[in-house]
């Protein structure tokens, strides 16, 4: 793991966030009549608005599809939300491609081996505390929260701690929230 600098993490400009592992305890929930359910936690709801107020764009990105995680990443202001990616590195690549994105401004959460291929695309690299060991491996920075507890929140509040732009950055979402 190398540390990233200063000057490395005010490159960032998005955050690309897996769901289920990552934003969710990686359960997988069905009521009787067949809808999944998601526990998301308020935590990372308010990184997301911290994260908003760093000036990063937030990209929800997952290899299911479900009614619940569109709702919550509504509620949330996602910038950009894609469901049932298979190939998140693909996907990915296009998107930064179309968009004119460089490595250097993408900071990637994720947790497992399908997000490892697009996390190695990024110039920064967060996850879960309990995440694969080869995830583990190549992140920036391992939390210390679990998944679904506010591991996402950890990462947005690194990044903008050791940036050096913790204060203004909280003062911002206290001033937009009264």
């Amino acid at each position: 793991m190398i540390m990233k600098t200063i000057d490395d993490l005010k490159k960032l400009k998005y955050l690309v966030l897996d769901v289920d592992g990552t934003l969710t305890d990686s359960g997988v929930i069905y009521d009787e009549n067949g809808n999944e359910l998601k526990r998301f936690s308020t935590k990372d709801g308010q990184g997301f608005n911290i994260a908003h107020a760093a000036g990063l764009q937030i990209i929800v990105m997952t290899g299911r599809e479900c009614k619940a995680t569109i709702r919550r990443m509504k509620e949330l202001k996602t910038d950009y939300i894609f469901q049932n990616v298979k190939d998140k590195a693909t996907f990915l690549k296009k998107f930064m491609e179309d968009n004119n994105i460089s490595r250097e401004a993408v900071a990637y959460v994720g947790d497992d081996l399908n997000d490892y291929k697009a996390m190695r695309l990024c110039g920064f690299v967060g996850c879960p505390t309990e995440s694969a060991p080869e995830i583990i491996e190549i992140a920036d920075y391992v939390t210390r929260v679990k998944a679904g507890y506010g591991a996402v929140r950890d990462v947005v509040d690194y990044i903008i701690t050791e940036r050096g732009d913790r204060s203004e950055v909280i003062e911002k979402v206290i001033e937009e929230n009264m």
